[in-house]
């Protein structure tokens, strides 16, 4: 789906934050309106999932813009980023997210035997857990790219695999209107993917939560029993 950035390649935390301030007090005119999805009379749910964290630079920010807009979300954590920043995982359990497995290196899957899948699945759980995420129950493939062995492997540990219904492409560097746009084409039930690192997906989140809001529609968990966004249950 795209090329895997490492973390040195990402904008700096200072530099984030900065365009965080901004992105929020341009959207001021929104914050007043935008009322938390809980608090919304909600004709369905959706699954808001970010997949490839958490950092230092990308997940403090990201965060913020959804408490701030009442929006809860699915985080696909990268095992070997949730043993290099810990308090992030911790972070993101804190604001009331649900953590699901991502792999450990982000590799293609489908091309590793067994025992490598194994190991890309069983690291990850057991980094998100030492990190105090909890054991993840959702785990979703790199590239959406699975077959009868990865998901073999993931219902061993306990995991449903969840892929997506609607493809933001901020990995392939939509604009915000565009990542806006695709998360308008929702229906209830559906999850869609987006990801921690772009600025674009950042700057959209005060309208995401106009978005759904407008449509009655709230950010839900993505339930372990069938992979679909559901009313929160904690």
């Amino acid at each position: 789906m795209r090329a895997v950035r490492p973390l040195a390649s990402r904008p700096t935390a200072a530099a984030v934050g900065a365009a965080t301030a901004v992105v929020l007090a341009a959207a001021g005119a929104l914050t007043a309106g935008a009322a938390p999805s809980h608090a919304a009379g909600c004709s369905g749910y959706v699954g808001l999932t970010f997949d490839d964290g958490p950092s230092d630079a990308h997940t403090p920010a990201l965060l913020s813009a959804l408490k701030q807009y009442g929006l809860r979300a699915t985080m696909f954590n990268e095992g070997r980023y949730a043993a290099a920043y810990p308090a992030q995982v911790r972070a993101e359990a804190a604001a009331g997210m649900w953590i699901g497995d991502h792999s450990y290196t982000h590799p293609h899957l489908t091309q590793l035997s067994q025992a490598q899948i194994d190991s890309e699945i069983s690291r990850t759980q057991q980094a998100i857990a030492a990190a105090g995420g909890g054991t993840p129950r959702l785990f979703r493939p790199p590239y959406g790219e699975t077959n009868a062995t990865v998901k073999a492997v993931a219902a061993k540990y306990g995991l449903t695999q969840v892929i997506w219904d609607v493809d933001s492409q901020d990995w392939n560097g939509a604009t915000t209107d565009a990542i806006v746009q695709a998360v308008s084409r929702l229906t209830s039930g559906q999850v869609i993917l987006m990801h921690e690192w772009p600025a674009n997906t950042l700057a959209a989140i005060p309208r995401i939560a106009q978005t759904l809001a407008s449509r009655g529609l709230c950010a839900g968990m993505i339930s372990p029993q069938t992979g679909h966004a559901v009313a929160p249950t904690g």
